[in-house]
C-alpha cells in the first residue's frame, strides 16, 4: 500500500494536533504484528489506525481488528482500503469513529484481547492507561510511542525515568521495551525517536484500597518527587506528621522518595490512610 498516494487521494495532511505520523514501511508493520504474538483467537484493538498499513498486517494474524479512529476521513476510508488490499479479510474489521479516551467496553461489538497500535504521540500514555482501565479483557499489548516515553513506562522503581506513569502502568501490567523503530519508517518523519512497548496484563496488588485511592498517592508523591515522602505526601495526608504515621504503618521510611516505591508500596500507603 502506497501511504502517500492514498493520503493525497483522500486529501489528508498529517496534523500535529492529532499526533499523526503514518508508518509507510511494510517490514515495520509486519514486525509489529509478529512481535504482538497474536493468535487466531485474538481480537485486536488498534487505536489510531490512520491510513491502515498496520491494520492490513494485523488482520491475517488475528480473529479480527477493532480500529478506533478519531479522524472522520480516515475512519470512513479504512474499510475501503481493506476491501481493496485484503478483500478476503474485510469482514474481520470493525471501525469506530471516536476519541479513544472516551472508549468504553459497551462501545465494542466484541471484547478485545490485545491492543496493538501506533499511538498518537500527544496522548499515548493516557490512552494506554485508559484502555487498560476500561477493558479488562485486554491481556497483552504492543504499542509504538516515543522512545523516551517507552523508557519511562517500562522503568522499574529506583531510577530517574521511573515516575507516575511507570507506577500506574505497573498496576495493570508488566512492561518492557521491545525494540527501537527508525524515524525513516514514518511519514512525515517525526522529530523524535520511537520504540515499542510490550505489556502483559497481571493482577493489581492485593489491597483494600481502590485503584483511584492508590493513584491519588502516586500523583501526590511524584508531584514533589524531589522531596522526602513525609513532605511530598503532607497535603494528601493532612500534615507531615500524619504522612509519617501512615508511611511507618506501611513499613516505608518517611525520608525516602517516591521513585523508590513500587506500586505495591503505594498500595500499602493508600490502605493505611
Amino acid at each position: 500500500m502506497e501511504v502517500r498516494a492514498l493520503a493525497e487521494r483522500l486529501g489528508i495532511r498529517p496534523t500535529k494536533k492529532l499526533g499523526q505520523n503514518f508508518v509507510h514501511d511494510p517490514n515495520t508493520v509486519r514486525r509489529i504484528a509478529r512481535l504482538g504474538e497474536l493468535g487466531p483467537e485474538d481480537v485486536v484493538l488498534e487505536i489510531g489506525p490512520g491510513l491502515g498499513s498496520l491494520t492490513l498486517a494485523l488482520l491475517p494474524a488475528s480473529a479480527g481488528v477493532v480500529a478506533v479512529e478519531i479522524d472522520e476521513v480516515l475512519a470512513d476510508a479504512l474499510p475501503d482500503t481493506v476491501s481493496r488490499h485484503a478483500p478476503a479479510l474485510a469482514d474481520r474489521l470493525t471501525v469506530l469513529r471516536m476519541d479513544a479516551l472516551r472508549l468504553r467496553a459497551s462501545d465494542l461489538p466484541v471484547a478485545p484481547t490485545a491492543v496493538v497500535a501506533n499511538l498518537p504521540y500527544n496522548v499515548g500514555v493516557p490512552v494506554l492507561l485508559h484502555v487498560l482501565e476500561v477493558l479488562p479483557s485486554l491481556r497483552t499489548g504492543l504499542v509504538m510511542i516515543q522512545s523516551e516515553v517507552v523508557d519511562r513506562m517500562a522503568a522499574p522503581p529506583g531510577g530517574r525515568e521511573y515516575g507516575a506513569p511507570s507506577a500506574k502502568l505497573a498496576w495493570y501490567a508488566a512492561a518492557r521495551r521491545a525494540g527501537p523503530v527508525p524515524r525513516a519508517v514514518f511519514w512525515p518523519v517525526p522529530g523524535v525517536d520511537s520504540a515499542l512497548l510490550q505489556i502483559t496484563r497481571r493482577e493489581p496488588p492485593p489491597t483494600p484500597a481502590s485503584r483511584e485511592a492508590v493513584f491519588a498517592v502516586v500523583d501526590a508523591a511524584f508531584a514533589q518527587r524531589r522531596k522526602a515522602l513525609r513532605g511530598a505526601l503532607a497535603t494528601w495526608a493532612g500534615s507531615p506528621a500524619r504522612a509519617e504515621e501512615i508511611l511507618r504503618a506501611a513499613d516505608i521510611d518517611p525520608t525516602t522518595r517516591a521513585e523508590r516505591l513500587s506500586i505495591e508500596d503505594f498500595a500499602r500507603v493508600a490502605a493505611n490512610r
